[in-house]
């Protein structure tokens, strides 16, 4: 890491007041957004007209495409600005029938979901070998040949136990099991499986891997502990088929002075096949474009654009936010901020910052004036999937930091409903995304682009 001079640590120092004084300017329109969002459930109600209306919304159906259809026309009757869409091409997946039965010690159907991606078998019956971790695997290695290999692993965070789901089926072929189970990714269950993206590594054989519920890997963690020979057979009607059509949704609220800088606030419309999608993410995609149709009912028009896009296919390719970032790489200098809601629309504690300090100062002075709805938090790391690939070109890109307690009680299941999400919640979400994406588009000087330094 490269020393800081005494200039360049007064200058620091001296960024934060003045750009506190500067966002403070703008404490009247923010407590307009704040009222406007948070005094009825508008945003909660369109979240669930959305899910209920459509149901799943699985890149390559039909419902998806038929879900942003309407919300084209809905955007275009909100009065929304540059209303269209942007073509994608994104994979299919088919999941088919599918079940996992548990053969010995005793008969019975197990809560299982095919992971994403996986390939498909007519039926693999063998013996299971339970491991806890990769490390277990390596030492069992040759017990696991010809076996279905169970990773019963604890929830601790997200990003350690995924990798479980995601890895899992290469490493249980690499030591020649015939599949992959994974106790589903999460710290909460009612039998309720966790689907998700599985990878293959091309050098190896591509095996069947599925979740099983956090009580049937545990039950099956039991038997195996108690020396009993548990055997399963796995069916699978999973396929690859060609990829179709689908597209990314783009609205604006054209800047009044400098519409080709552009703040970007949004989620990902797309869901899996088997989840309604409410946390993940309707309830993003709601907030974003909830907050920009408030500035447009209260005649806010800033400075500059703000653009709402909802990206396609997040969950099974990010091939939306690749389109996104390819079909505007020419603008990506004007592109001021990236703000993504895609961890649930509980309630909102702040946001979390990719970037470098100045922006950073800049964006935690707006930040102060989400205090009055408890969202004033502004940590550093933070970003999301979809904004990835234009924070990689230097872009500073934000997420939404919310209470996520329950977030992975429901993730990736079919209890991701609309009854999961608190109205009031949602309301004072759709605020914190107006009030950032607003002032950050209004204030005088743009926020500073670029991404920090590599130590």
């Amino acid at each position: 890491m490269k020393p800081i001079t005494t200039l360049a640590l007064a200058a620091l120092l001296a960024a934060a007041p003045a750009a506190a004084q500067d966002a403070s300017r703008f404490r009247a329109p923010a407590d307009s957004l704040i009222r406007a969002a948070t005094r009825d459930s508008a945003a909660w109600n369109r979240m669930a007209e959305l899910v209920d209306r459509f149901g799943p919304r699985f890149s390559g159906t039909p419902e998806l495409e038929r879900a942003i259809d309407w919300i084209v026309e809905e955007m275009k009757r909100d009065g929304l600005e540059n209303v269209h869409t942007e073509p994608v091409m994104v994979p299919r997946w088919v999941r088919g029938q599918e079940s996992a039965t548990l053969l010995s010690p005793r008969a019975a159907e197990l809560h299982m979901l095919g992971l994403g991606g996986s390939v498909g078998t007519p039926g693999v019956e063998a013996e299971v070998l339970v491991v806890e971790s990769f490390a277990e695997l390596t030492r069992r290695a040759a017990e696991a040949r010809g076996k279905i290999v169970l990773f019963d692993v604890p929830f601790t965070t997200y990003g350690e136990t995924v990798q479980y789901r995601t890895r899992g089926a290469v490493e249980a072929a690499r030591v020649g099991a015939v599949a992959s189970l994974v106790r589903s990714v999460g710290p909460f269950g009612m039998q309720t499986p966790h689907t998700g993206s599985t990878r293959y590594n091309d050098s190896l054989p591509r095996i069947p891997a599925a979740a099983l519920s956090m009580e049937d890997a545990m039950m099956l963690r039991r038997m195996q502990a108690r020396g009993e020979r548990v055997r399963v057979r796995l069916r699978m009607g999973a396929q690859t088929l060609a990829d179709v059509p689908s597209r990314n949704i783009v609205a604006e609220i054209r800047g009044r002075e400098r519409p080709e800088e552009v703040v970007v606030v949004g989620g990902h419309i797309d869901s899996w096949d088997v989840s309604p999608g409410a946390m993940d993410d309707a309830g993003g995609c709601v907030a974003a474009w909830e907050a920009v149709r408030l500035m447009k009912t209260l005649g806010l028009r800033p400075r500059r654009t703000v653009r709402v896009v909802l990206w396609t296919n997040e969950e099974n390719g990010l091939r939306g936010a690749n389109a996104y970032r390819d079909a505007h790489r020419g603008e990506i200098p004007n592109h001021v901020l990236a703000i993504e809601s895609d961890a649930g629309v509980f309630a909102p504690r702040g946001f979390s910052i990719t970037a470098t300090d100045p922006a950073f100062e800049a964006v935690r002075a707006i930040g102060q004036l989400l205090a009055p709805i408890g969202a004033d938090s502004v940590g550093r790391g933070g970003g999301g999937a979809d904004i990835g690939p234009i924070m990689a070109l230097g872009v500073p890109g934000m997420g939404l930091e919310v209470d996520r307690t329950r977030y992975f009680w429901y993730h990736h299941t079919t209890a991701d409903t609309p009854d999961k999400l608190d109205p009031r919640d949602v309301a004072r979400s759709v605020a914190a995304m107006a009030v950032m994406s607003y002032v950050a588009a209004e204030m005088p000087d743009r926020i500073p682009f670029g991404q920090p330094a590599t130590p």
